[in-house]
C-alpha cells in the first residue's frame, strides 16, 4: 500500500492563509469554502449512529401511575410526582428544593444552582397550589428545610427518588419505567404537542439554546407563566 505523504495540517493552514488574505474572509465565507472544498474532494463528512428518541410515557401511562401513586395515601410521594411532571425539574434539582423557594401566590419555585450552577424560575399550576400548601405546612411543623424530606428529616438522594418512582411504575403495571427525566420528558413533548413556542418552553426546561435566547429576550415572565397555565388547565393527564 503507497504510503500519502500529506503536508502538516499548521504549515497547509499557514499556505491557504496566506493566499486569503488579502481577500479578507469572514467566518461564513471560510464555512461554504471549505465545504465546497469536501464535495470537490468527496469528503464524506462522519456521522455516528442515530440517535435513539428518549421513550416518551403516554397520557393514558401517566394517568394510569397518578391514580397509583395518590392511592398509596403517601401525600409526599403524590406531592413528589405532581412536582416532577408538572415543572420538568431534573431529579437533583428536585431534591434541593426548599421550602422557601416555592411563591405560592405566584405559583412559581425557584430553582437554586441547576445544571451550569444557573438559577431559574419555573411554574406549577393553580391547581397544584393547594395541595402544595398543604404538604409545605406539614414539613414546616417538622421543622424541615427541604420540600422533600426522609423520616430522619434528610433531604431525599437521587437514588431515593427513583427507587419511589420505580416502585410506583411496577404497581401499576407499566412495561417502561416511569423516572424522572421521563416525566419531563412528557411535560415538554404535551406542552410542544399542544403548540407551546420553544421561546416559552425553553425558560423552564433549563436548556440553553442561543436562538430561543434571543427569542424569549423579547417576551416577558408573566407571559410565558400565562400561557402555560392556560395549556395545564386546558386537558392534562392528571
Amino acid at each position: 500500500m503507497t504510503k500519502i505523504h500529506r503536508t502538516p495540517v499548521r504549515d497547509k493552514a499557514k499556505q491557504i492563509s496566506k493566499q486569503l488574505k488579502k481577500e479578507q474572509p469572514d467566518y461564513d465565507y471560510l464555512l461554504q469554502l471549505f465545504r465546497h472544498i469536501r464535495q470537490e474532494l468527496n469528503i464524506k463528512v462522519k456521522t455516528g449512529p442515530p440517535k435513539k428518541l428518549p421513550y416518551v410515557p403516554t397520557e393514558e401511562e401517566i394517568s394510569k401511575y397518578y391514580q397509583v401513586v395518590w392511592k398509596s395515601k403517601n401525600m409526599q410521594h403524590v406531592v413528589m410526582m405532581k412536582t416532577l411532571l408538572y415543572t420538568g425539574v431534573r431529579v437533583s434539582e428536585l431534591i434541593n428544593i426548599k421550602i422557601s423557594a416555592i411563591d405560592l401566590d405566584r405559583c412559581q419555585i425557584k430553582i437554586n444552582k441547576g445544571k451550569g450552577s444557573k438559577d431559574r424560575i419555573v411554574p406549577f399550576p393553580s391547581i397544584f397550589k393547594e395541595i402544595l400548601a398543604m404538604h409545605m405546612a406539614n414539613m414546616k411543623q417538622s421543622n424541615a428545610t427541604y420540600l422533600f424530606a426522609s423520616s430522619w428529616k434528610r433531604p431525599y438522594s437521587d437514588r431515593g427518588v427513583r427507587k419511589i418512582l420505580a416502585k410506583y411504575t411496577k404497581e401499576a403495571g407499566i412495561e417502561h419505567s416511569i423516572s424522572p427525566h421521563k416525566l419531563r420528558h412528557f411535560l415538554f413533548t404535551w406542552m410542544k404537542r399542544k403548540g407551546v413556542d420553544d421561546a416559552l418552553i425553553q425558560p423552564y426546561s433549563g436548556h440553553v439554546s442561543r436562538k430561543s435566547l434571543e427569542v424569549y429576550s423579547k417576551l416577558s415572565l408573566d407571559q410565558c407563566q400565562e400561557e402555560y397555565e392556560n395549556q395545564i388547565n386546558d386537558d392534562f393527564p392528571i
